[in-house]
């Protein structure tokens, strides 16, 4: 079963000024599997952003259709969760209350939101971190407090906005460790969008590669290797160089500063 699906979806953002701009976004089609985790890379303003955007009905196409477990989108999805680049954490609430937050919304009972809250910051290494604030956590904590508020309404479908790139390089692959095991276990279907090759390739069953303004899908590159619920040992193999080689190809990476 396809969990979310893009179908010849274009999108434009029309003003006053200008009620027929050039598409964000334009022809992209693109399916993901229930359980299957997919990057998207590619130049920065081709619309990824956009994309996920839309995946969650905070936008909805100027042409074609989105479908989120084969129902088309016309709204916010209530099965989709979103995690960015920053945690947005509300300052004034407590780690284990920003947690709670999507199902307090839900009317969750308190003493189920507590229970979940919990097991899910023993889950992301955060256990006894509950009464604390943000600003009391590092910002890889955070992250991992993002990531449990992000799990706890249980999503079918997980967008994750270079959720890592704020952080340092050591910091960043246990988070991923994180991510990876967690989706993994949860056989969650997640779309990722990232800047780092490896981390596209280390996280994901398959890597879409998306080209310049209007954002469109160039190409796939089908991860076909082992060990995807394991980032850090993935990072090892052999063939990771290969596949990055060729996404870098893909996106030109080095060609433009030639030019110069």
């Amino acid at each position: 079963m396809n969990e979310i699906e893009f179908c010849g979806v274009v999108k434009r953002f029309p003003t006053k000024r200008n009620p027929n701009p050039p598409a964000a976004v334009t022809d992209l089609s693109l399916q993901i599997k229930s359980g299957e985790v997919v990057s998207i890379i590619g130049p920065s303003g081709c619309g990824k952003s956009t994309l996920l955007n839309m995946g969650s009905g905070l936008y909805l196409p100027s042409e074609g259709e989105v479908r989120v477990g084969g129902k088309k989108v016309t709204g916010p999805v209530r099965q989709v969760a979103f995690m960015l680049q920053k945690d947005l954490l509300m300052p004034w609430r407590t780690i284990r209350q920003n947690v709670e937050l999507g199902m307090e919304i839900d009317g969750v009972a308190g003493s189920r939101r507590r229970q979940v809250a919990d097991e899910l910051l023993a889950k992301c290494h955060l256990a006894g971190f509950g009464d604390h604030y943000p600003y009391q956590l590092s910002g890889g904590m955070r992250q991992r407090a993002a990531l449990a508020r992000t799990l706890a309404v249980d999503p079918q479908v997980l967008l994750l906005d270079e959720p890592f790139s704020a952080l340092d390089a050591q910091t960043k692959m246990v988070l991923q460790q994180d991510l990876a095991k967690t989706l993994y276990e949860q056989k969650k279907t997640a779309l990722f969008i990232t800047h780092d090759l490896i981390e596209a390739i280390a996280l994901s069953d398959r890597v879409l590669v998306m080209s310049e303004r209007p954002g469109t899908i160039i190409e796939e590159i089908v991860v076909d290797l082992p060990l995807r619920e394991n980032p850090l040992e993935r990072r090892k193999l052999p063939a990771i160089g290969p596949l990055q080689g060729r996404l870098m190809e893909l996106l030109k990476v080095g060609k433009q500063e030639a030019l110069h």
